[in-house]
């Protein structure tokens, strides 16, 4: 009996005109995601897709890997045994019998799923023979509302059916890359990260920008940003960092106008320079953390007076999120512990002690005019200095 992972998605079932397409993304990620592990083989069954191992390490492993896979809904390690009763039932008894002794579970129940409508047992027949073979094999009990145990039992094929006892969850939406491109504002903080795995799980490939203010920001802060990115790149997420030296313009920026406006001033650059990066790599959209009424400066006219620096669609994914709700999925995404260490950004430079709340582009126009926007971008964008991301 060999090991394999079966592989469940969701959405990928709605899009009809679209969905060879998205299915051929999605393995394609797969394949990228368990680049080295020796003997991993995918292959695309109806409704599924299957992985094949050569040993249950390596099966571990690409199940952990699979689940940071968007586009996927779920994965199991399963032991596949021709699509008879008869071997049905002893991989079944085998997972309880495994759960009974490693885990003490007393309850269980079977989920049975068949594909292949010529086999000659229902679904609910099917579970009913292997629950009974399971019970008088291990005494274990059944309770189908709350089971200690769920033993799947999917059958694909003619030839072929599948067991298992774990359903491990993985992120669901669409896979990386069918929905365009798009690039990440990305700061230090918890919420850009966040915002860019939400991005991606609706199907943008996304890359990355860092604005970095030295001597005022230090190198560890970079690595920091840096260090967020490689975690978003587990996740498929990351390509590639710009790092944008952004001290002079900041200052610059800084005496031009207002004190009160300097947060809207210095967000409208980054949007400008953001653009002539997108130009250059042929992306589609820019994607921010910034949210609605987290802080002071995170207001409809400030958003307004913001937006209208940028030449591109701008998402933000955070908009309706609480900060209880971003932190949660920071921690479910690994990014929380590493976006909460010591280490400022450009953002939180030079700043006012009482921000602009309802700013005006026109007011944020007449700030700038005292600047060549244009060269500020140029200079700007020339020195930048893209990191790919391994």
């Amino acid at each position: 009996m060999s090991r394999v992972i079966l592989c469940r998605f969701g959405e990928l079932f709605l899009k009809s005109g679209n969905r060879k397409r998205f299915e051929g993304t999605l393995h394609r990620n797969m394949s990228s995601a368990l680049a080295g592990l020796e003997g991993a083989r995918v292959e695309p069954v109806h409704g599924r897709v299957l992985v094949h191992l050569p040993d249950e390490e390596t099966a571990r492993e690409a199940a952990a890997r699979l689940r940071r896979v968007f586009g996927l809904v779920s994965v199991s390690v399963a032991t596949v045994v021709p699509a008879e009763l008869e071997a049905m039932a002893r991989a079944a008894v085998d997972v309880a019998t495994r759960e009974r002794d490693e885990a003490g579970v007393t309850t269980f129940k079977i989920e049975a799923r068949r594909s292949e409508k010529r086999f000659p047992l229902t679904s609910v027949d099917l579970a009913r023979e292997l629950g009974g073979r399971v019970i008088q094999a291990t005494g274990l009990r059944v309770d189908v509302h709350k089971p200690q145990l769920s033993v799947g039992v999917e059958v694909l094929t003619m030839d072929r059916a599948f067991v298992y006892g774990t359903e491990l969850a993985a992120p669901g939406g669409l896979p990386v890359g069918v929905s365009g491109r798009a690039l990440l504002l990305l700061s230090g903080g918890i919420d850009s990260p966040v915002a860019g795995w939400l991005a991606a799980k609706r199907g943008l490939a996304l890359e990355g920008v860092y604005f970095h203010s030295p001597p005022f920001i230090g190198e560890k802060s970079r690595d920091k940003v840096m260090s967020l990115a490689r975690i978003l790149r587990r996740w498929q997420v990351l390509d590639a960092v710009t790092v944008v030296p952004f001290t002079e313009i900041q200052q610059r920026l800084r005496d031009a106008g207002p004190a009160e406006l300097a947060v809207v001033l210095y967000r409208r650059m980054m949007m400008r320079i953001a653009d002539a990066l997108a130009d250059q790599g042929r992306i589609d959209a820019l994607v921010t953390g910034e949210n609605l009424g987290q802080v002071a400066s995170q207001t409809i006219q400030n958003l307004t007076a913001i937006e209208a620096a940028a030449r591109r669609l701008v998402l933000r994914p955070l908009a309706t999120y609480d900060k209880v709700e971003t932190m949660a999925l920071a921690r479910h995404i690994g990014t929380f512990e590493t976006s909460i260490l010591p280490f400022d950004d450009c953002c939180s430079l030079f700043l006012p002690r009482h921000p602009a709340t309802a700013a005006r582009a026109k007011d944020a126009e007449s700030a700038e005019s005292r600047l060549d926007i244009a060269a500020e971008v140029a200079a700007a964008v020339s020195r930048a200095e893209r990191v790919p991301l391994s």
